[in-house]
């Protein structure tokens, strides 16, 4: 992880404060979500509101909770803003709670079982401020006032989706490749992708080109940690960053599902 765990509870309330904020700045909550166009707005506050009492209590639950996340019956999220604010604001606290409580190193289910992310309540953490970050954006965007994410947010995004979304022990399906990704800011990854699935670890320079003499960077990409974030997460095309090397591996990470 390159945030500590305190950092990543006060970056959790930061984003969903920001995200509250879109939400009660927007005229209508029966817009559509454009980078989640299956979704009003309204769908994107119930799944964050609904979301977040879900992993609190997955967290609260402990690491002997059976192997899937707790149900919870949530409350109805409301019509009225402010109540609607209000119901907001609680699922954050109730998830920041549970995870005070729970340290950072306390086992935890997650869905990731077989990633480079542990399975422990520091990892929800960290996965549960890039989904609040993402959807802030979404949010941010369907009311006309997007905010690219916090550079600290930002680099720990694509390294943490990189480790738990990417990541995996199922086989890759295609050629074996080699995908690098640079930051502007300074930071880079390499994805190595085959057979025994896919694996992932920071590299040292952002002009690397190969780790060890007999490998060969397949594809790379290069732009602001904020681009690679939204990149990764489908929310701009992969021609937004500056590409070498084969164009088609980025499409196909896009549609690689290691689950299916």
């Amino acid at each position: 992880m390159t945030l500590d765990f305190p950092d990543l509870l006060r970056l959790i309330d930061e984003r969903a404060a920001a995200f509250r904020a879109a939400v009660a700045s927007a005229p209508s909550l029966d817009v559509q979500v454009p980078t989640c166009p299956e979704w009003t707005l309204f769908d994107l506050v119930q799944h964050i509101g609904e979301g977040r009492h879900a992993w609190a209590a997955t967290v609260a639950a402990g690491p002997g909770a059976p192997g899937k996340a707790v149900p919870v019956d949530a409350p109805d999220v409301p019509r009225e803003r402010e109540a609607q604010q209000d119901w907001l604001a609680g699922a954050t606290r109730e998830l920041l709670d549970a995870l005070r409580e729970a340290g950072p190193d306390r086992g935890c289910w997650t869905w990731w079982g077989d990633s480079q992310s542990p399975q422990t309540c520091g990892a929800v953490a960290r996965h549960q401020l890039q989904q609040l970050a993402v959807h802030t954006y979404d949010a941010q965007l369907t009311v006309g006032g997007a905010e690219p994410l916090p550079e600290e947010v930002a680099l720990d995004g694509v390294d943490e989706f990189l480790s738990t979304c990417c990541a995996t022990t199922s086989a890759w399906p295609h050629e074996p490749a080699i995908v690098d990704y640079h930051a502007t800011e300074g930071r880079s990854w390499r994805l190595w992708l085959s057979a025994d699935g896919a694996r992932t670890a920071r590299i040292p320079t952002p002009g690397a080109t190969s780790a060890t003499p007999d490998e060969t960077v397949d594809a790379s990409a290069r732009g602001t940690a904020h681009e690679l974030v939204m990149v990764l997460y489908g929310r701009i095309p992969a021609d937004s960053l500056k590409l070498e090397g084969d164009p088609r591996l980025f499409d196909l990470l896009q549609e690689w599902d290691p689950g299916a």
